[in-house]
């Protein structure tokens, strides 16, 4: 082992102490038994100092070394340590930010489903347009189907539903642009039930409420028709002469020529 190098200094007399032991009898000859005795063990209790301190410091770095290496494993197992706690702690903010990534992936989709709840909500009440027998307007969607019900109904020969289904209609949506389709239809299939004085009535107020509607000279044409049913002949004769009169150009006006030529 290297020792350190003032050590190495206080070892250098250890070999010239060696030498002195070696020449006793030269001592004994330049001095006397007693300075001799006396110098001898002077050097010895030099050799003894010196290889005390040696050993000292042979402990002394042996020590030294022991604790480095006891401060060096400390260290090395506390890092050990912090590594693992941080490993943990990356382990657990890992989770974490799963687990955030789900609620966050849970919440989008729920807000998803809420907003298109709302969305179909807001379609079923929120008015649509619509264009119906040349005149366009707005309508609330539940009153799309039920104008459209009626009418499946009456195509279908469902008379009285039909009848049951448009006057429903009319009471609860009164201001509505289907309102002199209803009233058309609903004397139609007033008409088809055989009940022509309501028939009657029914397109009697389509003609006078819209005069203009496309569906007005058909119903002035209806009217008369329930006229003849009714046997009001001179009813039905005014009520053609009005259709052609307002009317000329509409294809009612000249199936109404016909039945008047028949009627007069």
């Amino acid at each position: 082992m290297r020792l350190p190098q003032p050590h190495v200094h206080r070892l250098i007399p250890l070999a010239s102490l060696a030498l002195a032991l070696t020449w006793p009898l030269q001592a004994h000859a330049l001095f006397g038994d007693d300075e001799a005795r006396k110098a001898i063990i002077e050097l010895r209790q030099k050799v003894d100092a010196n290889q005390q301190a040696a050993e000292a410091a042979r402990k002394a770095l042996e020590t030294s070394k022991q604790d480095n290496d006891a401060t060096t494993r400390r260290s090395l197992l506390e890092l050990s340590n912090q590594i693992e706690q941080l490993r943990a702690e990356m382990a657990r903010l890992r989770g974490l930010n799963e687990q955030l990534a789900r609620e966050v992936s849970e919440l989008q989709r729920q807000q998803k489903d809420v907003q298109t709840g709302l969305d179909e909500r807001l379609r079923q009440v929120e008015p649509i347009k619509i264009t119906h027998d040349e005149v366009s307007f707005t309508a609330a969607p539940a009153e799309k189907r039920e104008f459209d019900a009626a009418l499946e109904q009456l195509r279908r020969s469902e008379f009285t539903a039909s009848i049951d289904a448009y006057a429903a209609f009319l009471r609860r949506y009164p201001q509505s642009g289907y309102t002199p389709s209803a009233l058309y239809w609903l004397g139609n299939a007033q008409y088809a039930t055989r009940a022509y004085a309501a028939a009657l009535e029914t397109h009697r107020r389509l003609v006078t409420q819209f005069p203009s509607h496309v569906r007005t000279p058909e119903a002035l044409l209806a009217m008369a028709n329930s006229q003849v049913e009714l046997k009001d002949t001179k009813g039905a004769r005014r009520t053609l002469d009005q259709l052609v009169k307002d009317h000329p150009q509409s294809e009612a006006a000249t199936a109404g020529k016909e039945r008047l030529a028949r009627l007069r």
